[in-house]
């Protein structure tokens, strides 16, 4: 398989809703060995389902990770709300002093099941985007040495970082819909989205180059389940990632877990496939992920979404990460 892009990254999707940390650990030793050569990291309060169950705080998780592994990491961060920027901030510089040029962070909404719990009004969609977008600026202007007073949807006053990396981490912008696409395209400095199928993915990619994207680099969040057998596979899919299929508006304004859980009670396993890539045979994953590639992604992140990590990394460290790289 032919790949042109000596850049390329597959990496190894540390999930916080499904693994316990000091397990996360392992899973991504393991994924480095295996011969992935990137990682990210989800940022979670609370799990999509009960049945999923965990979630641990992964800004302090990626410092170990950074330490126990040489990867490039990434996270998914919804700065305004449950985090202020100044502190995502000062979290993001230090990773990036202690491990340069190994960090990026990107940059989204973010959804109300991990946001409520300040009991602050959740606003809408707009105002959302209008709140990152002023955290985005915060954050540069700080990671630049500039003082920082701002009022506005955030609040600042005098803030200043004293520490900072010699180069500042990329923000990517975190995009599930073709609007949101365009949108960041004009500020973030690469696109993140999920996986679907090739048609779908390819509006994804032309939005964010309509909006200023072209020749920013583009990662995708790729969902798959592989197991042993299709049946295992479907059936951990379903058993996972059952509450994690519905559209942008319903899961970034959904409460709890338990809601979720409760959204999700009719969804089949035949209609995961719409949504995850299920398949018990690696060519086929290969196969898939080479259609990403083909469309410009440079950076593959894969997200087993059962609970069979280590066989997946095992299998496609052996049969699919090679394959992609060479």
């Amino acid at each position: 398989m032919k790949q042109e892009d000596s850049n390329l990254r597959i990496g190894y999707h540390a999930s916080h809703e499904q693994f316990k940390p000091s397990d996360l650990l392992k899973f991504v030793r393991l994924a480095e060995q295996a011969g992935f050569n990137a990682s990210m990291s989800s940022d979670h309060f609370a799990p999509w389902s009960l049945d999923q169950g965990e979630s641990g705080f992964a800004w302090s998780w990626l410092g170990a990770a950074m330490q126990a592994t040489k990867l490039p990491f990434g996270i998914v961060n919804a700065p305004g709300q449950r985090y202020h920027p100044a502190i995502i901030a000062q979290a993001a510089a230090t990773l990036a002093e202690m491990f340069p040029e190994r960090f990026w962070v990107a940059m989204g909404s973010g959804q109300y099941i991990n946001e409520q719990i300040t009991g602050e009004h959740w606003p809408v969609k707009q105002d959302r985007n209008d709140r990152l977008k002023e955290c985005v600026d915060i954050i540069r202007a700080l990671w630049n040495g500039e003082t920082v007073t701002h009022h506005g949807l955030v609040t600042v006053e005098q803030a200043k970082l004293y520490t900072r990396p010699k180069v500042a981490p990329m923000i990517i912008g975190a995009a599930i819909t073709e609007k949101t696409a365009e949108w960041v395209g004009g500020w973030a400095d690469g696109l993140i989205t999920t996986s679907r199928p090739p048609k779908e993915l390819k509006k994804m990619v032309e939005a964010f180059r309509k909006g200023g994207g072209e020749g920013k680099p583009m990662y995708l969040k790729v969902q798959l389940s592989y197991a042993q057998d299709e049946k295992e596979a479907l059936e951990g899919a379903h058993d996972q990632w059952r509450s994690n299929i519905f559209p942008s508006a319903v899961l970034s304004d959904l409460r709890t877990a338990e809601q979720l859980e409760q959204t999700a009670k009719f969804v089949r396993e035949e209609d995961l496939r719409e949504h995850v890539r299920i398949s018990s045979d690696p060519a086929q994953h290969l196969e898939w992920l080479q259609q990403d590639i083909d469309l410009g992604f440079s950076q593959l992140i894969l997200h087993n979404v059962n609970m069979q990590q280590e066989r997946f990394i095992e299998v496609f460290g052996e049969k699919v990460v090679p394959q992609l790289l060479r």
